[in-house]
């Protein structure tokens, strides 16, 4: 027996890093995945590596209210109904504050914020519906503190957790949960551009990348995608029942202060 049994979860940004550990890890613990991005290609083939008993692909543009509903109406026409949402999907740019187009803030808050709230009011009726079940934010440790370079990044995590809290609040009584993970530096794309980058060499990069963790939090490395992974999963499932409104951090301790040693 898998601790999703019988579950159908939408996870966004799903195709490839810490979305797409996601989808397999739920998968494997027998949940009915919507698969969910804009990357197609990737996407499509994630969701026929699963198997179509077990995944669907489906196009979303977070930031677009009219795909999200595209997106519930593909999954309940798959599966029968929606009882878990994952919103995994988010985009960071690095740019001093003084510096930052509005274009570009903007950007960033249509993805990370707004595609937050659009999938919690889109999903969560759907939820109810079905019985009850839970929502899953990714927030970041950087939405409980702050960080040079990423401010519009910091602003919407920020305000993820804010939208976690409201949500939960209201959402209770119809049964439904909603937590938020709060990574700190992960091994993806996102975190480590140059692993997008075919001119880059992926050792350098690597080690570059694991010099500066080590440095800067305490367990002395980068997360791994299937650490975040596990907990999405402990707050999707049932070990997780009597929690909800909590932002729960990720980071190998990097939160916790400034060591001298």
């Amino acid at each position: 027996m898998g601790k999703l049994d019988g579950r159908v979860v939408i996870v966004t940004g799903a195709a490839r890093g810490q979305g797409e550990q996601e989808a397999r890890l739920f998968a494997e613990e027998g949940a009915r995945v919507v698969i969910a991005d804009v990357l197609d290609e990737q996407g499509k083939a994630l969701a026929e590596e699963l198997g179509e008993k077990s995944a669907l692909y489906v196009h979303l543009d977070v930031g677009a209210e009219s795909e999200w509903q595209a997106a519930v109406a593909a999954a309940k026409d798959a599966f029968g109904k929606v009882d878990g949402l994952v919103n995994n999907a988010g985009i960071l740019r690095f740019n001093e504050l003084v510096s930052t187009p509005l274009e570009e803030f903007q950007q960033v808050i249509q993805v990370n914020q707004i595609g937050c709230f659009l999938g919690m009011r889109t999903v969560a009726p759907e939820i109810g519906d079905a019985g009850g079940g839970t929502i899953v934010n990714t927030a970041s440790y950087t939405g409980l503190t702050g960080m040079a370079y990423v401010g519009a990044y910091a602003a919407t995590k920020h305000a993820v957790l804010g939208l976690t809290r409201v949500a939960a609040l209201e959402l209770a009584p119809r049964n439904i949960r909603v937590n938020a993970v709060c990574p700190g530096a992960v091994d993806t794309p996102m975190t480590n551009p140059a692993q997008l980058d075919p001119e880059a060499d992926p050792v350098a990069a690597g080690e570059a990348v694991a010099e500066l963790y080590k440095k800067l939090v305490p367990l002395g490395r980068i997360g791994r995608p299937q650490e975040v992974a596990a907990l999405a999963l402990f707050l999707t499932g049932d070990d997780s029942a009597y929690i909800t409104g909590q932002p729960f951090v990720i980071d190998g301790g990097w939160l916790a202060g400034v060591s001298v040693i």
